[in-house]
């Protein structure tokens, strides 16, 4: 594949390793956005997306808003949710009540799973939830620098191309890979759909919409060793622009008693408030980039 055309167009050379450092679920509760205003002061989060839906949400947009002139660290995007997966601790869609959209379960949230919600959302709801979630936090005062994906649970292709056309009446970078069919297929899509979604990601970008190149997470599934195996993705980064993925949380009962891995977002926290993590990114020769300076080269593009 050719290089990432954004790279020349954020001053960077083709062969140059770039990452965006990323928490997501920012104000799922009150123990993420805790962790996210400390992540801020100690500087070596790059961006962060917040769920709308979520009971959090009105605080977290109260401290962006407050915050994002006076800290250009600030970068947060949207966290578009078509999913409510916990079981104790829950929350719906911000645009209808009404079941038969496919977005609600049976007891009134939306499903636990990404499946039933690509199996049975219509799409048009879905677009209708999409945007009001993105509306609501742009009406909060949140400056949005980019949409991206609970659970990845757009990323199908009845939904996908919704979410790029979304990116493009915003005018805000839509988190995805700039994958071949090939590689779709490797993901799991059917050959015909795969060659369909790639030619669409092929379409949104010579548009103009941003794509990144890779993709790293921490896991939520185990809280050991966080730092080394951090320092691993980091080193394993291609050239183009990768995002790097946590899900931090402070340790609180609420978190606690809402999510199963709240060990691994504790870590996760914790990882992004080491000294040893910020060596390991300064010395790593990747160069830290936020959502903003890609908003602001789709925009002008």
């Amino acid at each position: 594949m050719e290089p990432n055309p954004f790279l020349q167009k954020l001053g960077f050379a083709n062969d140059d390793r770039v990452v965006i450092l990323h928490a997501d679920d920012i104000g799922m509760c009150q123990a993420s956005l805790a962790a996210y205003e400390e992540l801020i002061e100690f500087g070596v989060l790059s961006s962060a997306a917040t769920m709308v839906p979520c009971p959090w949400f009105p605080a977290t947009a109260v401290y962006t808003r407050a915050n994002q002139s006076a800290k250009p660290h600030i970068d947060m995007g949207v966290h578009l949710t078509l999913t409510s997966e916990w079981n104790n601790y829950r929350w719906g869609p911000i645009s209808t009540g009404d079941p038969a959209t496919g977005l609600l379960d049976d007891e009134g949230y939306l499903a636990r799973q990404v499946e039933p919600v690509q199996a049975n959302a219509d799409p048009e709801a879905v677009r209708v939830e999409l945007a009001a979630q993105i509306e609501r936090a742009l009406a909060a005062g949140i400056d949005a620098t980019h949409i991206d994906s609970h659970m990845f649970a757009i990323f199908c292709p009845q939904f996908l191309p919704i979410y790029f056309e979304l990116a493009q009446k915003y005018k805000l970078p839509a988190f995805m890979i700039r994958a071949t069919a090939v590689e779709l297929v490797e993901w799991g899509y059917p050959e015909e759909l795969a060659a369909e979604n790639a030619a669409l990601l092929r379409e949104v970008e010579a548009a103009g919409v941003p794509l990144l190149d890779s993709v790293a997470w921490t896991s939520l599934e185990d809280h050991t060793n966080k730092l080394e195996k951090a320092k691993e993705s980091l080193a394993n980064l291609p050239a183009g622009i990768s995002y790097f993925i946590i899900h931090p949380s402070v340790d609180t009962p609420e978190l606690r008693a809402i999510a199963p891995d709240w060990r691994a977002r504790v870590a996760d926290y914790e990882l992004f408030t080491s000294e040893e993590w910020r060596r390991a990114v300064d010395q790593s020769g990747v160069k830290v980039i936020g959502w903003r300076a890609i908003r602001d080269a789709m925009r002008a593009g």
